[in-house]
């Protein structure tokens, strides 16, 4: 049983879910955050640049944590998506702590339309390269980690694509494409699977992922419906026809993860409500 948490990316969206379950598990959790921390009481929070590996090291030494998760990442950053993920690796290794590292469906290109635990990435966005870079570099440093990758995270109003249909429908430019498909996870079943996997034995790549196949229109009309919205009022259009780059059907296949969690992956349609 793991006694101290350590989270990498403390303060974002999955990030202070993970904090506030282990809290709530009972453990004495840390946290690393780059610009500024979220005020969840009970955890020790640390300025940490995840791109400098001697302050990730550092904080590690410290810390002497037993788990460390590591949900930080940043769109367009090279340096803290995938470097970022082979320091904390190196740090975790240091202190033999056991590593739970979050990657991300990106890593596919969509082409095969379902992925399952031993499809090899084939990513076509500079994000998805930055996240089968850090999968391959955490295997590499740490191969007794956890690789969990996951889709869309949603919550209970918190998360960003939650706050895009409110905006869409008050009448923001855009739209939600009707043929961009993923498989979106509730940011508190995705909190507990990646804590249980801690406390397990199992390593390598696992997916972790809602139940449930839905474009991005449809779990923007979820999300409307549950929030009282007009869900006529959200926009659609199609992103094959504005030759938007990057994956499009993207459908992670969690058959292999699911038979070893007690932790139940809920569909969008369950968890918002459909």
């Amino acid at each position: 049983m793991f006694v101290l948490v350590l989270v990498a990316g403390g303060s974002g969206f999955l990030g202070r879910e993970v904090v506030r379950r282990s809290l709530a598990a009972g453990h004495e959790v840390a946290a690393a955050y780059r610009t500024r921390p979220v005020g969840v009481a009970g955890a020790a929070w640390h300025a940490v640049d995840i791109r400098d590996r001697t302050q990730v090291v550092d904080l590690v030494t410290a810390v002497r944590p037993d788990v460390v998760v590591n949900a930080a990442f940043r769109q367009g950053d090279w340096a803290s998506t995938a470097d970022g993920a082979a320091h904390v690796a190196v740090a975790a290794a240091s202190v033999a702590a056991r590593l739970v590292h979050v990657s991300s469906d990106a890593v596919f290109s969509g082409r095969a339309i379902r992925y399952d635990e031993t499809s090899t990435p084939d990513p076509t966005t500079a994000y998805g390269a930055a996240k089968a870079a850090a999968e391959t570099a955490v295997r590499a440093i740490s191969p007794t980690a956890v690789i969990a990758r996951t889709s869309l995270i949603i919550g209970d109003g918190g998360s960003s694509h939650e706050r895009r249909v409110h905006a869409l429908v008050a009448g923001d430019q855009g739209v939600l494409f009707t043929d961009d498909v993923r498989c979106p996870v509730h940011v508190g079943d995705l909190a507990a699977a990646l804590l249980e996997l801690a406390s397990t034995g199992r390593s390598g790549i696992c997916h972790v992922a809602g139940a449930d196949a839905v474009s991005r229109h449809e779990l923007g009309v979820l999300v409307a419906r549950r929030d009282g919205l007009d869900a006529a009022a959200v926009p659609s259009g199609r992103r094959a026809d504005v030759g938007l780059p990057g994956p499009v059907d993207i459908r992670l296949d969690c058959t292999l993860t699911r038979q070893h969690l007690r932790t139940r992956l809920r569909g969008a349609r369950e968890f918002l409500g459909g």
